[in-house]
This record gives structure tokens, C-alpha cells and sequence, in this order.
């Protein structure tokens, strides 16, 4: 619809609001709960959007609320732009005062409660106006909500080699081989890789990055593995043939070492798990690996681009220095 001069009028941000509520909850009292608006008004701004657009957005019956055909393509155009809007207003209060506000931080499971204590620690001493938010996923979940907006900033293993994302090194760490206390490599150093192909070699469940960084060791050691449901095994001792199928696996790594405790096989551990998890059983040995050991890289990740970039790089380096007492390799910015 057009006024005097012509120009067809805006919607307003409260409109797509109301609206937006109603596409959600499909009721107009639920709706008008949930964006703190009372029901008549809410109605009237969703008449009021209608008449500005030109097009029916609802069908209105005495007992539900449907979305028009127009509705539902609308509906998702009006959650992007507030969901813009929102994310405008969020850069707006970073660049006015850094490190305050909410960081929605996505960390991987085998990082999370290691490195956790560092990170709360230091957000808690140098940036207490910083509200952190914490969400353990695995790998590719947190590459979605960093995608979608849903998290701000990334801890987990690199490379990633995913387009848009930037990542910030943080340390590499070596790779450890845990045993039952009889084991023949329990608590001998120099062990040399090729020896993991004599190895029944307990994995976390597929989805976890750390059961692939596992795999590509084995590879690496020579061991002829293809398929992503095997694991390698030993040729005799363990009872098993080389590349059978995987009959234990487990969804932690505190349950995988407890497997190891149990007599079931060996796992690789990070080292900064290492004192966690093998504290629990005294039933554990700690092998090493000759140099250079298997190792992995943890780093933060963040979107290209993204408006607090600054201030993760500050965090990065905050954090590196705040590394010291854990059995890491601090990496500096330039990788």
C-alpha cells in the first residue's frame, strides 16, 4: 500500500515481531505471552503488516490460527530479519564495550572438561562482565551452530578446512598410549607407532574427531585400515583378526579408559586428559611415544569475518598464557 508521496510504507520491527510469534505458536495468547505483548495489540499489528505488505497473512478460523500459503514463505523471511537485527544489536553493544554481553562458547567432549578450568578461570579473573555461555557438542554440531549464529565462537581440534571459519592455534599436545597394568608396552618410552599394529585398539563412537585423529595415526603407523565401523586389532594375542569388526566401543573417554582397566584393549589418550582419567583405576600404565609423538592441534574457531573478531584473538592469547601448567606445546598466532 501506497501513502500521499507515493512510497509504500514500512513495516515496522514490532509488526514482524508479532507476527513472527504467530507463525511460531500458530495462537494468538500464546504468542502475545510470548514476546510480552497483549493480545489485541498483537493482533493489530499483524493486520497492520498485512495491510502494509499487500497479502493475507493468516487464516483466522474460530478455532486455530494457519499460516497463508504467502504466510509461510514470509514467516521465514521475517525470522531472518529479526534474527539480523538481533545480531546487529549485539555487535553494536561488543564494539561499545568488549568482553561483556553473552559468548556462546561450543567446546568438543574431548577437550571440554580438561581445558574447561582454564577457560572459566580466566574469563572469571579478567573479564567478569563477560557472560560465557557453554554448549559440548561434537564437532560437526558446533560447525552448525556456528554457521547458523546459534554459537559465537568455537575450542575444538584443527584443521578444519571448512569454508568461512577462521581458526585461532592454541597448543598441540602429544598423543598417549594407556594399558592394562600386564600389558608389554605399559609404561615404556620410545614406543614406536608401528607398534599400534599389534594393538587391539580401543575408539570413541563414530561422530567423535578424536576417534578419526585416532584412525589417521593407525594409518599413519602403517596399518592397512579402511572402514570408518573397524578398528585395528591384534593379530593373535587379543583373539581378534586385524580389521574385525568393532565390538566395543565408547561414547566418553572416561568410559573408554575404564574399558582399558577392564582388560578389554589399549586407547590413545591427549595428554591433558591423561591425569583426569587415569587417577580413577589403579588397574592403568602410560606408555610414551618415541619423537614426534602422534599429537594433535586445539584451537578456537570463529566465523570469518565475525564483528568480536578482536576480541577472540585477545582471548586466544589470554588463554596461551594461562597454558603453563598443562602438559601442552603452546602455539603462537601465526600457527
Amino acid at each position: 500500500m501506497t501513502v500521499g508521496n507515493g512510497k509504500r510504507r514500512q513495516s515496522s520491527l514490532s509488526q514482524l515481531r508479532a507476527f513472527a510469534a504467530v507463525a511460531e505458536h500458530l495462537h494468538f495468547r500464546d504468542a502475545a505471552a510470548a514476546i510480552g505483548m497483549s493480545q489485541p495489540a498483537l493482533s493489530g499489528a499483524v493486520s497492520a503488516l498485512e495491510e502494509t505488505l499487500g497479502v493475507t497473512l493468516l487464516e483466522r478460523t474460530t478455532r486455530k490460527v494457519l499460516l497463508s500459503p504467502a504466510g509461510e514463505r514470509l514467516a521465514v523471511r521475517a525470522k531472518a530479519v529479526l534474527d539480523e537485527v538481533g545480531a546487529l544489536l549485539e555487535e553494536a553493544e561488543a564494539v561499545r564495550a568488549p568482553f561483556t554481553g553473552v559468548l556462546r562458547l561450543g567446546v568438543i567432549p574431548t577437550v571440554a572438561p580438561y581445558l574447561l578450568p582454564a577457560v572459566l578461570r580466566l574469563v572469571h579473573e579478567r573479564y567478569p562482565h563477560l557472560d560465557l555461555e557453554v554448549h559440548e557438542e561434537q564437532t560437526a554440531s558446533l560447525l552448525d551452530g556456528l554457521h547458523s549464529g546459534r554459537l559465537d565462537l568455537l575450542l575444538l581440534a584443527v584443521p578444519l578446512g571448512v569454508p568461512g571459519v577462521v581458526e585461532l592455534p592454541l597448543f598441540d599436545e602429544d598423543f598417549v598410549l594407556v594399558t592394562p597394568l600386564d600389558h608389554w608396552l605399559g609404561g615404556r618410552e620410545g614406543i614406536p607407532r608401528e607398534a599400534l599394529k599389534e594393538l587391539d585398539l580401543l575408539l570413541l563412537d563414530e561422530g567423535h574427531c578424536l576417534r578419526d585423529q585416532a584412525l589417521d595415526i593407525c594409518r599413519e603407523a602403517g596399518l592397512g585400515f579402511k572402514g570408518a565401523g573397524r578398528s585395528p586389532s591384534v593379530e593373535g594375542g587379543g583373539g581378534r583378526r586385524a580389521g574385525a569388526p568393532v565390538t566395543t566401543t565408547a561414547a566418553g573417554l572416561s568410559t573408554l579408559v575404564q574399558l582399558v582397566a577392564g582388560g578389554l584393549g589399549c586407547t590413545l589418550l591427549p595428554r591433558t586428559a591423561l591425569k583426569l582419567e587415569t587417577t580413577r583405576s589403579s588397574q592403568l600404565l602410560t606408555g610414551y611415544f618415541a619423537d614426534p609423538a602422534p599429537s594433535r592441534r586445539v584451537a578456537f574457531a570463529m566465523r570469518t569475518g565475525a564483528a568480536r573478531s578482536a576480541e577472540y584473538e585477545e582471548l586466544a592469547t589470554a588463554l596461551r598464557e594461562a597454558l603453563g601448567t598443562l602438559p601442552v606445546r603452546v602455539v603462537n598466532a601465526a600457527g
